[in-house]
């Protein structure tokens, strides 16, 4: 089995070394950056399965790093930040990052995040493992279909189709997120739930980075995001996707109906 290659983007060289070593003990492949100069030129030549990427990136923003790479690729991206750069992590989020890690972080935590990240990427419909939630039954005549206000969500190939039946453009956190939400219509979900069942850490009341992510998604699948009908607010609690969702196998989903 070909090993999985890691790009670590830091301009610290202790970090990147450290990250390379740890890395490489676990049987992954390792590629480095100190700039976005060089990141882009490693992602135009080199499959790479995972990026960890340093908000503090020097003469480079982070951010403004992992806004480029989305452009033309949805590479799972782990952000690091500072212990307490909330906005930092927000923001890092809702241009598209899949997890981040805060400084100064132990290196086991970066192996069982990196591996958590990458199961997700290749199995986006696995659901929590303490999740009470039914068994998705997939048969052969193709992937299962959420349909729901005339759009259509396909999570084996994280594609949603929207009212006019053209593809949605979604990170792969936003697809998360609506995925927890299609799995679990009509109940009401805390922010520390959403945090668990979206592979991010415990939620604390500051923390504002699921009311970011659902104010996002909000954005792109409601007919008007000022005025929500999907995603309810559950003041004092959480969220709640209050709409009927409906499973199909590819064989016989129905077409979108705006």
């Amino acid at each position: 089995m070909t090993a999985q290659t890691v790009l670590i983007i830091d301009d610290d060289p202790k970090i990147r070394t450290l990250l390379r070593n740890v890395l490489e003990d676990e049987g992954f492949s390792v590629r480095e950056a100190d700039d976005a100069a060089k990141t882009m030129d490693i992602l135009s030549d080199t499959h790479i399965g995972l990026i960890t990427l340093d908000i503090n990136l020097g003469k480079d923003n982070g951010v403004d790093l992992a806004r480029e790479i989305r452009r033309t690729s949805q590479v799972p991206i782990i952000m690091v930040t500072g212990k307490d750069d909330v906005i930092d992590r927000v923001v890092g989020l809702e241009v598209g990052a899949d997890d981040y890690i805060t400084k100064p972080f132990h290196v086991r935590e970066v192996i069982a995040r990196i591996r958590s990240v990458l199961r997700r990427a290749r199995d986006p419909g696995a659901m929590h493992p303490t999740d009470p939630v039914e068994t998705v039954v997939r048969d052969a005549e193709g992937s299962l279909h959420f349909c729901f206000d005339g759009m259509t969500a396909i999570p084996d190939r994280l594609e949603l189709i929207d009212r006019n039946n053209t593809e949605c453009n979604l990170t792969s956190g936003d697809f998360k997120l609506l995925f927890v939400f299609l799995e679990r219509p009509n109940r009401i979900l805390s922010r520390d739930q959403l945090m668990d069942l979206t592979g991010g850490l415990q939620w604390s009341p500051l923390d504002r980075t699921i009311d970011n992510q659902v104010a996002r998604l909000r954005k792109k699948i409601e007919r008007h995001p000022s005025s929500p009908k999907l995603i309810k607010t559950v003041r004092g609690v959480g969220y709640t996707f209050a709409c009927k969702v409906q499973r199909f196998q590819t064989s016989d989903a129905p077409a979108n109906r705006a």
